[in-house]
């Protein structure tokens, strides 16, 4: 397949994770419907959240996994080339595919929740941070640390599940799982990203502290990533037995 196809199909995959993702934390996570002259909160919560962002990832797995390989997160493709299981060479391109992609995600969720009375980008737009825009107030060391981490389990997730010795067929139900687990220990922390490409889409329109605040969703997922890739190629992978 050629190298334009996959990018393509990278941007659409990125585009839903933003969109599915960051669009279920900005339009429904809190919603408050009036019944009979009172209010019913009808909103999803941190959990459904979590749900959210599990399900876009499980789902384009099996759309357009078997096309690009389904990364939606420049993390995931360092982590792959440090694992030995992508090309370094089209490890760029992919990320600016993902990049693109999740700035249309944002850009098209800005244009629906702005549709709304009362919107505001001070809410935060599904934004990441840390300090004083953490959701919890954690510091940043504590934001660093849990960034680093939950994105080396992601990768660990992948690269295990991925493995030729894993069962077949069943990697983007591990895989969207365990993102949907990633996401509802560290919403409190971050807002969580694990993914520079869907932290970038939302912080390019609130501009402000999360464009000065960006900088760490870019290097703590990449260093997380980077580590379990050199972590499972090291310790874990095998041969192929016709080597």
């Amino acid at each position: 397949m050629e190298l334009g196809k996959r990018c393509i199909a990278e941007g659409i995959g990125t585009f839903w994770l933003v969109f599915g993702g960051c669009g279920s934390a900005v339009l429904a996570a809190m919603f408050a419907a009036p019944m009979d002259g009172t209010s019913v909160n009808l909103g999803i919560g941190f959990v459904g959240v979590s749900f959210a962002f599990g399900l876009t990832v499980l789902t384009m797995a099996y759309a357009i996994g078997h096309i690009s390989g389904c990364h939606l997160n420049p993390a995931v493709s360092a982590g792959l080339v440090a694992g030995g299981r992508f090309p370094m060479k089209e490890f760029f391109p992919y990320v600016v595919s993902q990049v693109v992609g999740a700035l249309a995600g944002a850009a098209v969720l800005y244009v629906i929740a702005s549709g709304k009375n009362g919107f505001s980008l001070s809410g935060g737009f599904a934004s990441n941070g840390y300090g004083e825009h953490s959701p919890g107030q954690y510091s940043i060391l504590a934001c660093f640390v849990a960034e680093v981490v939950l994105t080396f389990m992601f990768l660990m997730i992948i690269l295990g599940a991925t493995d030729r010795r894993a069962p077949a067929g069943f990697a983007p139900i591990a895989i969207g799982l365990g993102l949907t687990l990633i996401h509802l220990i560290g919403i409190p922390i971050t807002n969580l990203s694990v993914n520079p490409a869907r932290s970038t889409g939302p912080a390019v329109f609130v501009q402000g502290w999360a464009l000065m605040q960006l900088w760490m969703f870019w290097v703590a997922p990449i260093l997380g990533a980077v580590i379990a890739g050199v972590v499972y190629k090291t310790c874990f992978d095998t041969k192929p037995e016709n080597a």
